[in-house]
């Protein structure tokens, strides 16, 4: 079975005629009014510390991607965030189906307060699917460092424990959710929240987790 780093470049092959570099993650623009934008120095700081760190090669600046787009195609790690309201077009549903079908993963980090909008969009995508709550021993919280109770709490909101979701096609997760937890704050630039510097490396390591997990699988 190819990993998802060779099938997205054999694919960006078929699609342009030239290959793009696999190791290229994008940021998802949605519509519905949501800050899809939010915290605008956290992809750029993750790709460099995973860089870093655990030997990524991945492109420095991520690439929006629109939800009905091809080139949504191009990138095997789509990330998602914002406060707010998300929409879904039957359209852009759709191609989100055939992308994390034929390959592709969306990894949703709820800035807090989206939930309540995305559980219906993604009732569009997967009909056919459920939620299934990752346990501690998913081999995504120690694909690289260790995190024996799971899913790290990173900013405290509502005084609720963090937690996982995902989507699976035939034992493949393509879609995760962390709520509850709010990586993409511990990932942005210490001045923006002035979050102590343990905190930012606790969700710094998660999300090299994640990213190292979709590229070896």
């Amino acid at each position: 079975m190819l990993s998802i780093k060779k099938y997205f470049l054999l694919l960006s092959i078929a699609l342009l005629g030239s290959p793009i570099s696999a190791q290229q993650i994008a940021l998802l623009q949605y519509n519905g009014g949501g800050d899809w934008y939010a915290n605008p120095t956290s992809l750029p700081n993750l790709i460099n510390f995973s860089n870093e760190h655990i030997n990524t090669t991945i492109a420095a600046k991520p690439i929006t991607v629109k939800p009905g787009s091809t080139e949504i195609f191009q990138y095997p790690f789509v990330h998602m965030t914002g406060h707010g309201n998300v929409i879904f077009s039957q359209e852009e549903a759709e191609n989100l189906r055939k992308y994390l079908l034929s390959g592709g993963f969306l990894h949703i980090d709820d800035n807090y307060g989206m939930r309540k909008y995305l559980e219906k969009e993604l009732d569009k995508i997967f009909p056919d699917k459920t939620w299934e709550e990752l346990t501690a021993n998913h081999p995504i919280f120690s694909s690289f460092y260790k995190f024996p109770n799971g899913l790290p709490k990173i900013h405290e909101h509502d005084n609720k424990p963090p937690q996982a979701f995902g989507y699976y096609d035939e034992n493949r997760l393509i879609c995760l959710f962390t709520y509850e937890s709010d990586l993409g704050n511990g990932w942005e630039s210490q001045e923006v929240h002035n979050d102590p510097e343990e905190v930012r490396l606790k969700a710094l390591k998660m999300g090299a987790n994640i990213l190292k997990y979709v590229f070896e699988n």
